[in-house]
């Protein structure tokens, strides 16, 4: 039962890829969803990374209870963890929730109110039009928003490990900095470009097959968004598995 929708799925990607009519046609929309996901999302992805930092140290401190152990570790787990998993996963999910369920709530009202059947009648590429560009403006945005994901977290962490007292200053930089691996980062990159992906593709898959009314466009948003999280858990899993 499963090939039947993966069918589909890979076949909507194909007419989506297919050669466009007219970049500058798609050079505008790529530029328009970049600003709706892109500029759209940072208020959101800056406030929860800040305060995921400022939880994995209050925890951390709260864990470390042995004198042998240096508190600069704090600085380091709050740094790998940010950039190898809470970054990427966290923004990822919370952009499934805000991107995938606009990008499927989008399509599916176009198709239920039957626009996409009037661009393919005027000879439109209607998956290139409708997602193509969604998918290249995530895939270019996204990371962005890992990267500054990354930093507020660790200045949150930062923030407060000093503020709580349980930790210095110099000790959270010392373990900030100590042992830092760049390949991290890569592997961070890795992960939000395929989530990017993820959250588009799958999304604009579950609007563009929608058929009925207004309630199987919420049906179709609200798939959109759980199998999005779905996904994204299971190719962290792969990635993580293959590269670490």
């Amino acid at each position: 039962m499963i090939f039947y929708p993966l069918g589909k799925y890979i076949l909507l990607l194909k007419a989506a890829f297919r050669r466009p009519e007219k970049w500058n046609i798609y050079r505008k929309e790529i530029f328009k969803e970049m600003v709706s996901i892109g500029v759209g999302s940072v208020w959101i992805i800056s406030i929860i990374s800040v305060f995921l930092g400022m939880v994995t140290t209050v925890q951390t401190a709260y864990q470390l209870v042995s004198d042998f152990i240096p508190k600069s570790i704090i600085g380091m787990i709050v740094r790998d963890s940010s950039i190898l998993e809470l970054s990427p996963t966290i923004s990822a999910i919370v952009l499934a929730g805000k991107v995938g369920s606009s990008v499927a709530s989008q399509i599916g009202t176009m198709r239920v109110t039957e626009q996409i059947d009037a661009l393919e009648i005027m000879g439109i590429n209607s998956p290139g039009y409708l997602i193509l560009p969604k998918i290249i403006a995530a895939v270019i945005t996204i990371p962005m928003l890992v990267v500054i994901s990354i930093g507020l977290s660790i200045w949150g962490g930062y923030i407060a490990g000093t503020l709580s007292g349980a930790v210095t200053q110099n000790e959270f930089i010392q373990g900030a900095t100590d042992g830092f691996r760049g390949f991290t980062i890569t592997v961070s990159m890795v992960k939000a470009v395929i989530f990017a992906f993820i959250i588009t593709s799958v999304s604009a898959y579950q609007g563009f097959y929608t058929s009925g009314g207004a309630l199987e466009v919420g049906i179709s948003s609200t798939r959109a968004v759980v199998v999005s999280c779905i996904m994204i858990l299971f190719a962290d899993y792969v990635v993580a598995q293959l590269l670490l």
